[in-house]
């Protein structure tokens, strides 16, 4: 049997062109350029009902402003509680180390029980040129238009919204493409 090997490296399979500074994705072989936006979420449950009807609408008005297509994506990562154990000491005081012993055994069985993580909220919106030598200004500039819309609109529901640079862009790449989740100095 005959295994064909293939010596394309990562990149080669990426679609991925660039990430500048400012983290505006380029696209491989298309002139599309995307900009990654983290949203600062807002806890619902804790609004009266009037607010809660505020909210709802303002969000409505978002959606219906927004001309442009949008990709909203919920990042959500497991908890490591291995550095909050790992802070609690052991004392040679035998009612100390018992304590904490028994602090340890509750963080365990909370996080198993509970299954705690975080989320990242992010909006993802795009930019596609005909010309294929398009003005950068002008695309960041069309860009930077609807992240303003976006940031606008969601404040109104009271949600802060913030542009990722190219550190966050890469480090929210890495989580869907490496699934080891070690991410290396880059």
């Amino acid at each position: 049997m005959n295994l064909k090997t293939n010596n394309k490296s990562t990149q080669d399979w990426l679609i991925i062109e660039n990430i500048d500074k400012n983290g505006i994705i380029k696209i491989k072989n298309k002139n599309t350029y995307i900009k990654i936006l983290k949203i600062q979420p807002i806890n619902f449950n804790l609004k009266t009902s009037l607010e809660k009807e505020a909210i709802l609408n303002s969000y409505k008005i978002f959606l219906k402003t927004c001309n442009f297509n949008i990709q909203i994506l919920i990042h959500t990562n497991k908890e490591d509680i291995s550095k909050i154990v790992s802070n609690v000491k052991q004392s040679k005081d035998e009612k100390i180390s018992i304590i904490s012993k028994k602090y340890i055994e509750f963080l365990n069985k909370i996080n198993s029980e509970k299954q705690t993580s975080t989320k990242n909220y992010y909006i993802i919106v795009d930019e596609h040129t005909e010309e294929e030598q398009e003005n950068l200004e002008n695309i960041y500039y069309l860009l930077n238009e609807k992240y303003f819309k976006i940031k606008e609109c969601l404040n109104k529901c009271g949600n802060q919204v913030k542009e990722c640079r190219k550190e966050e862009v890469i480090k929210i790449l890495h989580f869907f493409l490496n699934t080891n989740n070690d991410l290396k100095n880059k």
